[in-house]
């Protein structure tokens, strides 16, 4: 049951980066956000008519903050993704360029938190950004069509991300996550509407090709990867959470290749294992911070303060 769990998270979970590959041929990424979060929303906001006891105590500024986390954290995050995408680059590239995050949050968690940051954390960003790199440049290398600075965009989603993960880690306040999800989800709604409404691009296309990937998008990626998230969260804990998280991109490369045959080729193949070592060696070095403080150390490193920071973000929140 465990392993069944785990492979539906997986794959509801990168279905996101399918989806949007589904939909990027039918529609401009801002329609399909657009009504991607519509339904979702207006399904949340009504469950929370119901739920009143989840939002007592919530003040406006913590309302306030949530809205900000969820702008960033969603809309920021998956305009930058569903652009990429739609300009040629691959969904796995996407999808590892979007796993370098908790490695990139943990090395900034030394210097904005005045914490150690040790050599293992920083090779295993390096490790990580060069898996990126070696993938990205195997991707332009196929010919995909995709402009040169087109790969940066998935970089500046990451980093929205990073934002949001220490927006959230300075707030005291811990909201529910129905809460969370429906201030994030109507925010992203907004957003997208605004956007879709400003540039002329909220009226959906005529072809079915765009709302199957639609229905793909809300159902396995937003309430499939989501319940499943919080499912196998309360049943293994944090950190089972955050290894499969790892296997995004793998999965999806090769899940791209044998859909849109995306390249996928020796490089491809040695940037995403040089991107998984990165995140062995990380997890490893965790795992011994963890256990030295456990035995009486008082030094908490930027491993652990990275973990730290990255897991409390993702206990409450949902990227894809």
């Amino acid at each position: 049951m465990h392993l069944l769990l785990s492979a539906a998270f997986v794959l509801c979970w990168s279905s996101g980066f399918i989806g949007a590959k589904l939909g990027a041929d039918s529609a401009s990424a801002v329609t399909i956000l657009m009504w991607r979060f519509l339904p979702p929303a207006v399904v949340l906001v009504a469950v929370a008519a119901f739920s009143r006891t989840s939002w007592r105590g919530l003040s406006l500024r913590d309302g306030a903050r949530q809205a900000v986390i969820g702008a960033l954290s969603q809309s920021g995050y998956l305009l930058t993704v569903y652009s990429a995408i739609r300009l040629g680059v691959s969904s796995g590239t996407t999808a590892l360029i979007d796993g370098v995050q908790p490695l990139v949050a943990g090395a900034l968690a030394g210097p904005l938190l005045r914490q150690y940051v040790s050599r293992r954390q920083w090779l295993g960003l390096c490790l990580g950004v060069s898996g990126a790199t070696l993938v990205a440049l195997a991707d332009a290398a196929a010919g995909t069509g995709a402009a040169w600075w087109a790969y940066l965009i998935p970089f500046l989603g990451m980093f929205s991300l990073v934002a949001a993960t220490f927006l959230e880690s300075r707030s005291r306040v811990r909201v529910a996550p129905l809460v969370s999800m429906t201030v994030h989800c109507a925010t992203s709604a907004v957003v997208f509407t605004a956007l879709a409404v400003g540039t002329g691009a909220a009226k959906p296309p005529a072809g079915t090709s765009f709302w199957v990937a639609i229905t793909w998008l809300v159902v396995l990626s937003t309430f499939g990867g989501y319940g499943l998230y919080w499912l196998i969260l309360r049943r293994s804990g944090v950190t089972e959470v955050n290894t499969l998280m790892f296997l995004m991109a793998p999965v999806t490369a090769v899940w791209g290749a044998l859909a849109f045959d995306e390249p996928f080729g020796p490089q491809t193949a040695l940037g995403l294992a040089v991107g998984l070592t990165a995140v062995v060696v990380v997890h490893r070095g965790n795992a011994s911070s963890t256990a030295t403080d456990a035995g009486g150390s008082t030094r908490r490193t930027a491993d652990n303060r990275g973990a730290m920071v990255s897991s409390g973000f993702w206990k409450g929140h949902h990227r894809r």
